[in-house]
C-alpha cells in the first residue's frame, strides 16, 4: 500500500454524510466492521483496514493525521516515516502515528488521539517529503527503527531499505557499494550511548538487500543466532532451459538449500503467474527442487511463519532434517 492507496481508504464524517450515509447507517458500519472507526469524524474502510499488514495500517494512520494537520514544522518519524517510506513492520502491535515537533508547535488536531508527540527537533537534511507526507529520510528512519523496535522488525526494515538502494529486480543483481554506502548512511546515526544502539549496529552489520521480504529477513537474523555462519542469500543455479533458478539460502555449513515459503506464494493470486492456480505453483516448485537437488547433489529443507515464530523453532524445524549449525 502507498501513500495515495492509503488515503483513498480514508472518509471523513462529512464526507461520508455527503456520500449519502445517515449518522445512524455510520455507527451500524463500525459496528459490522464495514468501517473502522480512527478517531471521532474520522474513518477508514473496514475491509481495507482487516486486510492491511501492521505497515498498512501504520501507513493510513499516517495519512490521517497529515490530513488533520494545521500548517507547522511536524515531521514524521520512526514507525510512520517506516511506512511512508514502503518499510516492513513486521512483529509490531501499532497504534499510534508518531509525530516529532518543537513542543510550542501544536499542528495535528487534538481531536487525533491516535497521533503520539515527541518534542523534538528534526535536522533539515534529515527531512525528505513523500507524496507530499513530511518524514525523516531512509537512513535516519532506518536508524531509528533498528534502536526502537525488536531485532526481528529492525532486520526487516533495514533490508528492506538496502533493497530499494542496492537491487536492481530486472537483472536480479546487488550493488555491493551502492549497499555500503547505505550502511554508512545510517551508521552516522548511530550515536554511542543512545538507547538500543548496541542491537543497532549489530542488525546493521549483517543487513543484506537480497532479502525478499521479512520472511527471508527474520529467518537470516535467526540462523545467524543459531550459529550458522555461512549464509548465501539468493543463489543462482543454472535452470534448464537457460535461466537461473534462485535459492533463498545457501546453508553451506550445513551443505544443505534452505527456503522460506510464505503462503501467499501458493494462495494469493497476485503472486502467481498469470493463469496458474495454486496447484500449479505446486508442481512448478515440486519441478524446480528437484531440478536443483538434481544438479547440485545437495538436499532442500523448507520452513514457513510458523518455523520462525523465535530462533528455536527455527532450529527444531532444521534439526528434524538432521540440519545443524557447526560445532564450536
Amino acid at each position: 500500500m502507498n501513500v495515495s492507496e492509503a488515503r483513498a481508504h480514508v472518509r471523513t464524517h462529512i464526507q461520508l454524510r455527503a456520500a449519502g450515509k445517515t449518522n445512524r447507517g455510520i455507527v451500524a458500519d463500525v459496528k459490522a466492521n464495514r468501517l473502522h472507526k480512527l478517531s471521532r469524524g474520522l474513518y477508514v474502510d473496514g475491509a481495507a483496514w482487516q486486510a492491511a499488514k501492521p505497515e498498512g495500517q501504520e501507513l493510513i494512520r499516517t495519512v490521517a493525521a497529515h490530513g488533520r494537520m494545521r500548517g507547522g514544522s511536524a515531521v514524521f518519524v520512526a514507525t510512520s516515516a517506516g511506512a511512508v517510506q514502503q518499510l516492513p513492520l513486521p512483529r509490531l502491535f501499532l497504534k499510534r502515528t508518531h509525530v516529532a515537533a518543537p513542543r510550542a508547535n501544536g499542528q495535528v488536531e487534538a481531536s487525533a488521539p491516535f497521533v503520539a508527540r515527541h518534542a523534538v527537533t528534526i535536522a533539515p537534511e534529515d527531512v525528505v517529503e513523500v507524496d507530499g507526507i513530511p518524514c525523516t529520510n531512509l537512513a535516519r528512519t532506518v536508524a531509528d527503527l533498528l534502536r526502537t523496535t525488536p531485532a526481528e522488525t529492525g532486520i526487516s526494515a533495514i533490508d528492506a531499505a538496502m533493497r530499494q538502494r542496492a537491487w536492481d529486480a530486472e537483472t536480479r543483481t546487488y550493488d555491493e557499494e551502492a549497499a555500503e554506502q547505505f550502511r554508512d548512511e545510517v551508521a552516522r546515526h548511530l550515536r554511542s550511548g543512545s538507547r538500543g544502539v548496541v542491537q543497532a549496529r549489530r542488525l546493521l552489520a549483517i543487513a543484506d538487500g537480497r532479502a525478499d521480504g521479512p520472511g527471508e529477513s527474520i529467518s537470516r537474523l535467526y540462523l545467524i543466532e543459531l550459529g550458522f555462519l555461512r549464509l548465501r542469500l539468493q543463489v543462482a543455479v543454472p535452470g534448464p532451459k537457460g535461466h537461473d533458478y534462485h535459492v533463498d539460502f545457501g546453508l553451506d555449513d550445513a551443505g544443505v538449500w534452505g527456503e522460506f515459503d510464505g503462503a501467499g506464494k501458493y494462495t494469493d493470486a497476485a503472486l502467481r503467474r498469470f493463469g496458474e492456480t495454486a496447484e500449479d505453483v505446486v508442481r512448478r516448485e515440486k519441478a524446480r527442487e528437484d531440478w536443483i537437488r538434481g544438479l547440485t547433489g545437495m538436499r532442500m529443507v523448507r520452513w514457513e511463519w510458523a518455523h520462525i515464530a523465535s530462533a528455536e523453532t527455527l532450529r527444531r524445524r532444521l534439526a528434524a532434517f538432521g540440519v545443524f549449525p557447526p560445532t564450536r
